[in-house]
């Protein structure tokens, strides 16, 4: 049979459209491999992503730390349990990666979670791939995640990170604030320190970079790309943990025993400045916030009217304007003012009686007479120079400046005993630096240096800021000594603060608390009681602040937290005075010894045990410091400047600023110095003639 052969005709169409797409094809080839960008996407970099691996090296954020080494904030791994649910995890049934039993799971973590068993069935029997255990599962230690791991039980794991932990609970919560994981999951500080200083503690994330292969695997012989992270600084404090605990339990105590609205109690060094304890009730740990109820720091964003405390300002602006005198005498009880009736604090007063007793009594009739006497202006200026007004600019977040503005005769009278205006904590314990200083005022601080953790490097080292001087050490030392009536006189309920280890001086406060509308409340114990103290009197080491706001129980008692605080740091501290115990036998009223012989008035001065620096050889005394009726401890040193016609220089080294300086205004000699503290060197040699026109180089350290 004969084959036939079959004809395949194919449409000249089609053999078109081929060679056309084949030409295509090698074009588009073409144009991929020399363009850069195809279709708008960088071919490049679409590769190198898909190959790339970044992967980021977390930073440690910084610790808080006080200036005696404790701990107070720091960064702790913690950990999220999550329970894998889905059987796509598990290849082998031997080695299960999925929850298996839920009913025994749950029942294994109930008691170390502290959550019920039936929620966290709930939860395991969710339809998902996995869950986490939370809320109780969120955040926990590495000592629960052990527990957790020593159970064995399948499926169950966890997602590392870090928290911030408070090692010492509430302890100076105020001060070092909180921190928390924010949006970013960043640690991040919303309070005190760990807000204000959130950069320095922060710290850089560092990254590697590497190249990956299909399975997640380096690629050998790639280039890997690592910037190493930077840790947080830590901040250390000048809170001494100490004197803090002392603090804290004092006012814990008093609050446990006694109803308040608040009490807050700081400390600082009466030399430098700083901030060595401030701690308030109501407090709040940090690690959970428990029982916060306001989220401002007492010492910087309370304000209220501060009371007689002021009245150590007040009378102060009396002496620098030269209008006040001690031994004047007025009428204690009331004075009219406008339309207003100004009353001492018993509504009748003394009597008549001196300025100086209307201290020590605390007698708002006598600040207001001063008042007038100086004038609105005057004594707003020296309120205002003194930091009353503005902020302080401590390095905390949240600090407000109180109100001095006042204008009628009414309002300068109430101002003048801390009434109508308002102040802070922090700005009444800057003010008072003056009478520890010689005059001049300190800036508070409570940051004593900032380290790079990483290098031990000080990046930041607090220095002594010095705002000025403010008083005359005339108006300074005759303070200190109506402060030290105000406590030793016995006039007032200022004589509990008292103590037996240290001479204490002060000033009490009771301010009227005004309500929404501005209109003074009448209740028993409407009032905010406070203190400020400086000690010990001889040689001021440490300046105290302490309010209480509605406390409803003795003052008595109040005044018995102090001391006992006073006391324990003076322990602490191995504070010693001059004497060794204060008693009526060496408490000291000077007597006038000018225009007097010379020989007899240093006799006398030395059988009292007073430290006489005679200034000359003349025949009469022609000047003294401390001057008529000042109160001073056996030991103080008591210049008399003699009718000479020639002087010699002593031996000066070991002297405080403060007897530096009257040395030198007594002789009319120019002062300069360097430093703080007591005489380490002196310019004009012991021995050598000074005169008017000699000039004193000294060194304090």
């Amino acid at each position: 049979m004969k084959r036939k052969n079959k004809t395949i005709n194919v449409s000249i169409f089609i053999l078109v459209v081929l060679v056309l797409s084949f030409f295509a094809a090698i074009i588009k080839l073409a144009y991929i491999s020399l363009s850069k960008n195809v279709d708008g996407v960088d071919l490049k970099a679409w590769a190198n992503n898909r190959n790339t691996e970044q992967v980021t090296l977390k930073s440690t954020r910084g610790s808080i730390i006080t200036s005696d080494g404790e701990v107070l904030a720091q960064s702790v791994n913690s950990y999220t349990v999550i329970a894998y649910l889905s059987s796509s995890r598990t290849k082998d049934m031997k080695n299960p990666k999925h929850v298996i039993d839920k009913e025994m799971t749950a029942r294994s973590l109930s008691p170390i979670l502290g959550m019920p068993e039936e929620y966290i069935l709930t939860l395991l029997n969710k339809d998902a791939y996995q869950v986490e255990l939370g809320p109780n599962g969120r955040n926990i230690s590495t000592i629960l995640k052990n527990q957790i791991e020593a159970l064995g039980l399948p499926g169950i794991d966890f997602i590392e990170s870090s928290k911030r932990f408070y090692p010492m609970s509430n302890f100076a919560a105020y001060t070092v604030g909180y921190a928390r994981t924010n949006d970013e999951q960043k640690i991040q500080g919303f309070m005190g320190i760990e807000a204000y200083f959130d950069n320095e503690l922060q710290g850089k994330d560092g990254y590697t970079i590497y190249q990956k292969d299909a399975y997640g695997y380096t690629i050998p012989n790639t280039v890997t790309i690592t910037e190493e992270p930077q840790n947080g600084q830590d901040v250390y404090l000048t809170i001494d943990s100490k004197i803090q605990l002392f603090v804290e339990n004092g006012i814990q105590e008093l609050s446990r025993n006694h109803n308040l609205d608040w009490l807050t109690f700081s400390v600082m060094d009466a030399k430098t400045g700083a901030i060595v304890a401030s701690a308030s009730n109501p407090t709040f740990n940090p690690n959970d916030l428990g029982g916060i109820k306001s989220y401002l720091n007492p010492l910087t964003s309370y304000t209220y009217e501060p009371g007689s405390t002021m009245k150590i300002y007040s009378f102060l602006a009396a002496m620098e304007a030269g209008v006040y005198k001690g031994d004047d005498t007025y009428q204690s009880g009331t004075i009219k003012v406008d339309d207003s009736t100004i009353k001492d604090h018993n509504n009748k007063g003394w009597g008549v009686i001196t300025y100086d007793s209307g201290f020590a009594y605390s007698s708002n009739t006598a600040a207001t007479n001063l008042s007038f006497a100086v004038g609105r202006e005057k004594l707003y200026n020296f309120y205002s120079s003194l930091g009353f007004g503005r902020k302080t600019g401590i390095t905390l977040p949240g600090e407000v400046g109180g109100d001095i503005d006042f204008t009628y005769r009414t309002e300068v009278a109430t101002a003048s005993f801390g009434q109508g205006i308002t102040t802070t904590p922090i700005q009444n314990l800057q003010a008072l630096t003056i009478l520890t200083n010689d005059g001049i005022e300190i800036q508070p601080y409570i940051v004593d240096r900032i380290v790079d953790r990483d290098t031990g490097e000080v990046t930041f080292q607090h220095e002594r800021k010095e705002l000025g001087k403010k008083i005359s050490e005339e108006s300074r030392t005759k303070m200190l000594s109506l402060m030290y009536d105000v406590v030793y006189s016995g006039k007032t309920d200022a004589k509990f603060y008292k103590t037996d280890s240290v001479t204490v001086i002060g000033k009490t406060g009771t301010a009227q608390i005004a309500d929404s509308t501005g209109k003074y409340m009448s209740g028993k114990n409407d009032y905010v009681r406070s203190f400020a103290g400086i000690f010990p009197y001889e040689d001021p080491q440490y300046i105290i602040y302490v309010s209480v706001k509605r406390y409803d129980g003795p003052y008595k008692e109040y005044a018995a937290m102090v001391t006992k605080i006073i006391e324990e740091i003076a322990k602490y501290k191995n504070i010693t005075e001059l004497v060794e115990k204060v008693d009526n036998n060496k408490i000291i009223t000077l007597d006038n010894y000018i225009s007097t012989d010379t020989i007899g008035a240093e006799e006398r001065l030395r059988l009292l045990n007073l430290n006489v620096i005679k200034l000359g050889n003349g025949k009469n005394v022609i000047n003294q410091y401390p001057t008529k009726n000042q109160v001073v401890l056996a030991g103080t040193k008591v210049f008399l400047l003699t009718s000479d016609s020639a002087y010699v220089m002593p031996n000066i080294v070991g002297w405080s600023s403060s007897e530096v300086n009257i040395f030198a205004k007594l002789l009319g000699i120019r002062l300069k110095s360097t430093g703080y503290g007591k005489v380490k060197t002196q310019s004009i040699p012991e021995g050598s003639p000074i005169s008017s026109l000699s000039v004193l180089e000294v060194e304090f350290e």
